[in-house]
């Protein structure tokens, strides 16, 4: 996991602005799971038209990198995979932000957010369910065994806390089986 203050340094200015998120990828699975390391921060959010210029203010140009109003406006209107970047520029630490849009996956992370507490600020996390689903369709994607090894060490830490019927629904929906059955089938590491 990044350090603390690195993560941190998105989430403070997001719950400033009172802008709906929630953290996954690496840093949910994390939470969720077992340590390792990670280079950036991703998170599902919302954002109306104040919430873009909320992204201004909180995220300011001396101190982040954020695309101009008009990116982030055409990346919100995508019907899928709307996303930019916001860049602290001191460290290069990156954030993703995936936009909730019309993704009903990500529709579904914002709605089983849960909340967690680090270094006294509140957290607010994509559901497990959710992070597993978006790291299969990563793996099909790219292939990378880093996304398997984290639902793994998902499933060791925080298996019995998993809405089971939710994830087999969303694994049905989104084609999932074939990468499932690679995780469920795979000794423990």
């Amino acid at each position: 996991m990044p350090a603390p203050d690195l993560f941190l340094v998105f989430v403070r200015p997001l719950n400033r602005a009172g802008i709906r998120y929630a953290v996954t990828g690496s840093v949910a699975a994390i939470f969720y799971g077992q340590p390792r390391v990670t280079h950036d921060v991703d998170f599902v959010v919302f954002l109306s038209d104040s919430d873009i210029e909320a992204l201004r203010r909180v995220f300011p140009n001396d101190q982040f990198y954020v695309p101009p109003s008009e990116t982030i406006v055409a990346e919100r209107q995508r019907e899928q995979r709307g996303h930019f970047n916001v860049i602290h520029l001191a460290t290069g630490f990156k954030a993703d932000l995936y936009l909730a849009g019309r993704d009903e996956l990500n529709a579904w992370a914002l709605r089983g957010r849960r909340q967690a507490q680090l270094e006294g600020e509140d957290v607010t996390l994509a559901p497990p369910e959710y992070v597993i689903v978006r790291k299969l369709e990563y793996y099909r994607e790219g292939g990378s065994e880093k996304h398997l090894l984290d639902i793994r060490s998902m499933l060791i830490v925080s298996g019995n806390q998993l809405d089971r019927a939710a994830l087999d629904q969303w694994i049905q929906r989104r084609g999932l089986e074939p990468e499932w059955r690679r995780v469920s089938s795979a000794p423990d590491r």
